[in-house]
């Protein structure tokens, strides 16, 4: 765990055993700014991408999400990955990457993998990144898709008795996926969709329900909110504005700490290609929020 730097600023959590940093990084628009690394646009340098990872493990990152289903045309979100971690000679880096969707070789969405398929899921992600065992591994579900766990999570279980995977976690789930899935396993992380403008995971009870057992809770797209894989667009909640303006911050830092606000099980996961946006993503880690300034963001919209 790197805690001299400034993603230690928010403090730490444990994903089972392993304690991290609560500002970490998500590699989604790590090969494009399309939806999961598609893009029409140039395929990201991968020098730039490697630079780009070792500039955030050595300002403190420590946690990388990630999943093999991250990649463009010309580019994977774990080849990168492996690329970066091959050559860093700093602190433990944890991965985190989910299976359950699959996609094709030109890309195409298959839909859920079956309970047996998750196995050719998990040994793809110890190919592309280079490993003898994930640290933890996501059951991503998908709605309809997977109305119960118990059947996938309970295929995820026997590998990691197996010792394919250290730590079990969940995404996209309501509070039954994550109790039915206690019952066959421990579940450190819950990654939901969650930010200042979507909060299900706190209508749902995810979230209090995470903090109750002591699991961490991840949100995605706590920057982007509404507009999900596409890049955050211009600020328009003037709540958000105001307290930006009152703290000579920029609004994605203020959605950010306002996300690490919400308790200390909660982590933040920021995705960005560009070294800026790193740096303005990791300062946000020391960005405190008044009772006023959060009362004022959790203030209905004027």
């Amino acid at each position: 765990m790197a805690t001299d730097a400034p993603a230690a600023a928010a403090g730490t959590w444990k994903l089972g055993d392993l304690e991290v940093n609560r500002l970490g990084y998500g590699a989604m628009r790590l090969t494009g700014n399309g939806m999961m690394g598609n893009s029409d646009g140039a395929p990201i340098d991968r020098a730039h991408a490697v630079r780009l990872l070792h500039t955030a493990f050595e300002h403190g990152v420590d946690h990388v999400d990630t999943a093999s289903f991250y990649f463009s045309p010309l580019r994977s979100a774990n080849e990168l990955i492996n690329r970066a971690l091959t050559a860093w000679r700093g602190h433990e880096v944890v991965v985190v990457t989910k299976v359950g969707p699959g996609r094709g070789p030109s890309g195409e969405w298959q839909g859920m993998a079956r309970p047996d398929e998750l196995r050719g899921q998990v040994e793809e992600n110890l190919r592309q990144l280079g490993r003898d065992h994930l640290d933890v591994v996501n059951l991503r579900r998908l709605g309809r898709d997977c109305e119960s766990v118990a059947e996938h999570f309970g295929a995820l279980a026997e590998l990691r008795d197996a010792g394919l995977i250290r730590h079990l976690g969940l995404s996209n789930v309501k509070p039954e996926h994550v109790r039915e899935a206690r019952e066959i396993a421990p579940v450190v992380c819950v990654q939901n969709s969650f930010g200042l403008d979507w909060r299900n995971a706190e209508r749902t009870g995810v979230l209090g329900l995470c903090a109750e057992l002591g699991i961490a809770f991840v949100p995605f797209f706590a920057i982007a909110g509404l507009n999900r894989e596409a890049a955050a667009a211009a600020e328009q909640d003037r709540r958000v504005a105001a307290v930006a303006a009152e703290l000579d911050a920029t609004p994605a830092q203020v959605r950010l700490a306002w996300t690490l606000h919400r308790g200390p099980h909660v982590l933040a996961i920021p995705g960005t290609g560009s070294l800026a946006h790193l740096a303005e993503n990791l300062a946000a880690a020391s960005l405190r929020l008044t009772g006023a300034h959060l009362a004022l963001l959790d203030a209905p919209p004027a």
